[in-house]
């Protein structure tokens, strides 16, 4: 048996893992799984047999993958390879010692957010362009909308009689292969990024004077006011503009959903509260991300005891 399992390739095998994955997850889902195999995987395990894996020693790849990526990364690659050589294991029963093969420990980052200041400066900044694009920067800031959600978002989401953004769409980047990528607009990540934000008093006036000043209805993008959209790469650029006008550092995109975020805790909003805002599959994310006391916080604790 094991002279027939020293030529099944492990490529061969993950390409039936990927037909079998492929019906069972979204196809942005598949395609990251493809990209991960190719660029870190097969890249690396190239040529060899199912059989090789019995006596490898997995660590070899761990401190590779350590080596070169960030420990985000290396999970997400580990995921896909454990998930590879389990459906190895019961398709062409190999033994493998799967349990050696550990994740790194995540080190907990400090999150940045905007200063006060730099909020104020942003906010002035975008309200007196009175630009879409702009605009969508403000809303992101005060609802905590995902890049690719702000770009999929279209005018006959935002009801403006109930007040409220209806997010069920994203917009993102694929790749489908070697030098190929597509955009792909489908549903959010997860059940839970399908959702209603209610709109805060600040805005509600701003986005009805611009309905009402340029008649945007139906399908057309709120940042574009058309029927084409802008991809996130793309708005991201638009963002690092607006921030070194207002001299603020070059954060990414993703700094206003973590100011949201941060802010929504420090006027006491619940966490349960918070997580639906965000879309998060479960509250422990938020938790884990967002809700951390100050050292004041535990200090006026102890002081009582």
């Amino acid at each position: 048996m094991k002279i027939l399992k020293k030529f099944i390739l492990f490529k061969e095998a993950t390409d039936k893992w990927l037909l079998y994955k492929k019906t069972a997850v979204k196809e942005s889902t598949y395609y990251r799984y493809r990209y991960i195999i190719d660029k870190y995987i097969l890249s690396y395990f190239k040529n060899k047999s199912i059989y090789y894996f019995e006596t490898y020693d997995f660590n070899i790849y761990i401190d590779y993958l350590s080596g070169n990526i960030a420990t985000k990364t290396v999970k997400d690659v580990l995921s896909v390879f454990k998930s590879i050589l389990k459906y190895i294991q019961i398709k062409f029963k190999v033994n493998y010692t799967l349990d050696l093969i550990s994740s790194p420990r995540s080190e907990t980052k400090e999150i940045n957010i905007l200063k006060e200041k730099e909020i104020k400066k942003l906010e002035q900044y975008c309200l007196e362009s009175n630009n879409l694009k702009n605009i969508g920067i403000i809303i992101c800031l005060n609802m905590g909308l995902r890049i690719g959600e702000i770009c999929a978002l279209t005018w006959n989401n935002i009801n403006l009689e109930e007040n409220l953004i209806i997010i069920n769409k994203t917009i993102q980047r694929v790749y489908r292969g070697k030098n190929n990528t597509i955009i792909q607009i489908n549903s959010p990540k997860t059940k839970n990024s399908n959702r209603k934000i209610p709109i805060p008093k600040k805005l509600v006036n701003i986005i009805k004077l611009l309905k009402k000043t340029n008649q945007y209805n139906g399908n057309e993008y709120f940042l574009t006011g058309t029927k084409k959209y802008i991809e996130p790469r793309n708005y991201e650029d638009s963002f690092k503009k607006c921030l070194e006008i207002c001299q603020i550092p070059k954060y990414n995109f993703h700094i206003l959903r973590h100011t949201f975020a941060t802010n929504c805790m420090r006027i006491g909003m619940d966490v349960k509260s918070l997580s639906e805002l965000l879309g998060h599959a479960n509250v422990n994310i938020t938790l884990n991300r967002y809700v951390h006391s100050s050292y004041s916080t535990k200090k006026k604790y102890l002081d009582k005891l």
